[in-house]
């Protein structure tokens, strides 16, 4: 009697290994204002005083962001004239990822200072740092849990961080990720990967940091996408595959992501204007108040 696993059934009825259909995204859940602001931009640690944070969800994948600023530079040599200047860190718990807990220091993590510099293009390309020149705007990122994508979910997380602590944006820039590789002797495009198909897009034994291994074959393709929805823009598209089928295959697979990403920005869209009910209830003193012993 032979016995059929879970992922063999799901795979006999087309669905992927956590039971989604191949377009259809994580789970996912935003969270305004999950820290107490202050206008304290001293300390560099999430767990301080901050103008704006968010708290973002995508399946098993969570992301804490907190925003402080605009404020005075610290040194005046990293002052610009005519723009503020955007710092952006991205750490991670040592239990974030399945099986390794490792601590990883920011600054020489290659991983981790390589995706922080996608954070920060990804944010520089919607935010007016213009409107506040010789300031510093600090984006601290906090991967509480990892099973992929967690470049993505720190995208979200940062656009909602910076939206609660009233920064001027462009567009909301929401990020996804789409993948195409042969399984099973299929071979179809999914949206928002998770850190097992990461793994099988990639051919990398690490899977869920968000960087290819560079292990995948020329049918294989994972890609991070981060837009502007409203504006069609793409500010963000890292594939670091050898793509067979050339400049037509990744249209394929960019086309699937950005639908992805307007996913997510209604998802946020929906956070956001819960977020502000909220807030306008607050100030009209009907707010909900809570008690706990």
């Amino acid at each position: 009697m032979t016995s059929l696993r879970r992922t063999d059934i799901l795979s006999l009825i087309h669905l992927r290994s956590d039971g989604r259909r191949p377009n259809e995204i994580r789970h996912m859940s935003c969270h305004l204002g999950a820290l107490p602001p202050t206008t304290d931009c001293g300390s560099a640690l999430p767990t301080s005083g901050c103008s704006g944070s968010a708290l973002v969800s995508m399946g098993l994948t969570q992301v804490l962001c907190v925003v402080r600023g605009p404020c005075d530079v610290g040194r005046r040599s990293e002052e610009l004239p005519d723009r503020a200047t955007l710092e952006v860190t991205m750490r991670t718990t040592p239990f974030s990822p399945p099986g390794d807990r490792r601590v990883t220091n920011p600054s020489t993590d290659r991983r981790l200072i390589e995706q922080s510099h996608l954070l920060q293009t990804a944010l520089s390309a919607s935010i007016l740092l213009h409107l506040f020149p010789k300031s510093k705007i600090s984006v601290a990122v906090m991967v509480l849990a990892d099973d992929g994508g967690r470049l993505e979910a720190s995208i979200n997380a940062a656009t909602l961080a910076l939206m609660d602590a009233g920064i001027p944006l462009k567009d909301m820039v929401c990020a996804c990720s789409a993948g195409r590789w042969n399984a099973g002797g299929s071979d179809e495009i999914v949206v928002d990967l998770n850190r097992r198909e990461i793994q099988a897009a990639t051919g990398s034994a690490g899977g869920g940091g968000g960087a290819p291994g560079g292990g995948g074959t020329s049918d294989t393709i994972y890609l991070p996408v981060a837009t502007m929805p409203q504006r069609g823009t793409v500010v963000l598209a890292q594939c670091e595959s050898r793509l067979s089928g050339g400049a037509e295959a990744f249209g394929e697979v960019l086309e699937v992501a950005m639908k992805g990403c307007q996913m997510v920005m209604e998802i946020m869209a929906a956070a956001v204007r819960e977020r502000g009910a909220g807030l306008w209830k607050a100030k009209e003193g009907k707010a909900d108040v809570i008690l706990v012993d």
